[in-house]
């Protein structure tokens, strides 16, 4: 019996009283067979375990004992506070720490995890959006949690490539995994996990800058991301609702940025501002959802498609 299976098989029925052989076995991933043998070793080695009949029955420790070992190991330790992402842990191939130092932390504070558990999850993919686990995944994760020194061949929009890369952290974006590691030229970049071709840690470590602050990087890499794609600007007049609403409503680095070029309001208190877009044509449809309450001034296509846009609306709403 391996020591880590026996050690979670203990802090369950510690942490939970009773369990059956089901339940024990899928918490282990393991099969019945081997859940009856590991009690059967436990009990051979003193622990004080027994199985209780009946409908309630089940594996069980005897009252009053608590087994001592609920210290974290350093790699449970770094996992626990991930432990409300089941799937990505499982992706990440840290699913095993996480179940032992979940099991720890509910020996040494009792119901406390479990009712945390029952009132927070967080579900990080989108809607609408089948996530598949990128199959590179756990070997990147390994190289991420180990510093070490990532070999692999990516694929990007200039062509594939052979890349020497530092990993310094994994972020789950909307069912999308990404890399953020820095090349041999000092730079920190993003890559998609989903686009390594081949990806092998091998035993070279790397000295990763103290400084650096995941969350901080990721916020500023996405907002200059979405900027990178607003290619196209018009000219609109807002209404102080369209204003009071704007973010909600459109793209919010582009719903700021425009913003942010507003001048003084006219007497009716709409102001004018240069809104980016991606493309004319998705301009068109993010416009459309202002109705009213915005005027395209500029480019003049895109203010006649509009103008022929609130026609048809006005058609069919006074139709009898």
């Amino acid at each position: 019996m391996r020591a880590s299976r026996a050690i979670a098989l203990l802090l369950l029925l510690q942490a939970r009283r009773t369990m059956t052989a089901a339940e024990l076995a899928a918490e282990l991933e393991v099969s019945e067979r081997t859940v009856q043998r590991d009690v059967a070793a436990l009990a051979e080695a003193g622990v004080p375990v027994y199985a209780e009949r009946g409908r309630a029955g089940g594996y069980r420790l005897v009252d009053g004992y608590r087994t001592r070992l609920t210290g974290l190991e350093r790699a449970e330790a770094e996992v626990l506070h991930l432990a409300g992402l089941p799937g990505p842990l499982r992706d990440m191939g840290l699913a095993g720490h996480a179940l032992a130092a979940r099991l720890k932390a509910a020996a040494a504070l009792g119901d406390a995890p479990a009712a945390a558990a029952r009132r927070f999850h967080l579900d990080a993919p989108a809607w609408f959006r089948d996530a598949e686990t990128p199959p590179l995944l756990a070997e990147v994760s390994r190289a991420v949690w180990e510093d070490r020194v990532l070999h692999a061949r990516y694929a990007a929009r200039g062509g594939t490539r052979d890349r020497r890369l530092e990993p310094y952290g994994l972020v789950l974006k909307a069912g999308h995994w990404y890399l953020a590691a820095r090349s041999p030229s000092g730079r920190v970049g993003s890559y998609r996990v989903d686009r390594f071709e081949t990806a092998g840690a091998g035993e070279e470590r790397f000295e990763r800058d103290p400084e650096f602050d995941l969350a901080g990087y990721w916020e500023a890499a996405a907002r200059e991301f979405t900027r990178s794609l607003l290619r196209e600007r018009a000219q609109v007049r807002l209404s102080p609702l369209a204003v009071e609403h704007l973010a909600v409503l459109l793209e919010p680095v582009a719903a700021a940025d425009a913003l942010a070029t507003a001048g003084p309001p006219d007497a009716d208190g709409w102001v004018t501002v240069t809104l980016p877009v991606e493309s004319r044509e998705l301009g068109y449809f993010e416009l459309l959802r202002l109705g009213p309450e915005a005027e395209v001034l500029r480019p003049p296509e895109l203010r006649t498609r509009l103008a022929e846009a609130t026609r048809r609306a006005a058609a069919l709403y006074t139709r009898e």
